[in-house]
């Protein structure tokens, strides 16, 4: 049985995290609001009070899962970090959606120290993590990687291994949720579309889904789009924001033009600036309407926690 550490008990790391009770690893969780822990306690899990507390041998795995590079180097390599702790042989991974800059600082970091760091971001809404069906996306050192995989089986669907430099996996992920952003805005300017010219907006995106993608992005997200926005917050827009951000800073790195990723950048700053940045980022679909001269869903004000 593998003892482990887990940081960050949001939205998606507590789910993740009682799959890896349940697939049998020895657990010990930190958040910062311990409240969230509650149900982990309840599960089995050991709950520290700082994040070198998750890690209970030398070689130990821990992942986190948090909201942005300042969060992931404070609990990693601040003053209470536990990377400190980690020792020789351990290993780091990081699931969250960070930018590729700090996956290579960090992975240069613990190699310093004998450890490892592995890039494992994820595909997949809350719903699939609680069903253990995130798709996983794997990057970092080749030796680090066997004793990690049963874990990131635990708790995906399938693994994408894109080689051993972390920045790789994270540049995958911020590139793919542009494509999801792109998705959401672009039904969300044909429906409304639609709906100016009279025509059933379920209708017409049941046409969409079946008709020309008949994909799961497409699928999960067009009736989301049809509502104006997600009745329960899966992902916040002020969290998509902040990885269009990721992927724009990515793409001026390497010059590579991404002028409708710039697009996004706007319409989430407008939806920001209208109150809706603790919503669910389909809310962006609520913009769009009311740049229509529509009333927006309700369902696109309604905040998190």
């Amino acid at each position: 049985m593998e003892s482990i550490g887990f940081v960050g008990l949001g939205l998606m790391g507590q789910p993740i995290a009682a799959n890896l009770i349940k697939a049998g690893c020895r657990v010990t969780v930190f958040n910062r609001s311990v409240e969230k822990a509650r149900p982990l306690r309840e599960l089995g899990a050991q709950v520290a009070q700082l994040p070198q507390d998750v890690v209970s041998a030398e070689n130990a795995i821990v992942l986190t899962m948090v909201g942005d590079d300042r969060a992931l180097e404070e609990v990693t390599i601040g003053p209470a970090g536990f990377g400190h702790r980690l020792g020789k042989d351990g290993i780091h991974v990081c699931m969250a959606t960070v930018s590729p800059d700090i996956a290579r600082r960090l992975q240069s970091w613990h190699a310093q120290r004998g450890s490892y760091y592995i890039a494992a971001p994820v595909f997949g809404r809350p719903p699939a993590a609680a069903a253990a069906k995130l798709w996983i996306l794997c990057a970092g050192g080749a030796a680090a990687k066997p004793r990690v995989r049963p874990l990131l089986q635990a708790i995906g669907q399938g693994i994408f291994d894109f080689g051993e430099d972390p920045g790789a996996a994270n540049v995958v992920k911020v590139a793919g949720n542009f494509l999801i952003s792109a998705v959401m805005e672009g039904l969300a300017e044909a429906l409304t579309l639609g709906e100016k010219s009279g025509i059933d907006k379920q209708a017409m995106a049941e046409c969409y889904v079946k008709a020309l993608f008949p994909c799961p992005v497409y699928q999960n997200y067009a009736p989301m789009i049809v509502a104006g926005g997600a009745k329960d917050v899966g992902f916040a827009l002020r969290l998509g924001l902040k990885d269009n951000d990721l992927v724009l800073a990515a793409a001026e790195k390497v010059a590579a033009p991404m002028p409708f990723a710039s697009v996004l950048h706007d319409r989430f700053v407008s939806a920001v600036a209208r109150g809706r940045g603790d919503a669910d980022w389909t809310a962006i679909a609520a913009n769009v309407a009311e740049d229509a001269g529509l009333v927006a869903s309700s369902l696109a004000t309604k905040r998190e926690g």
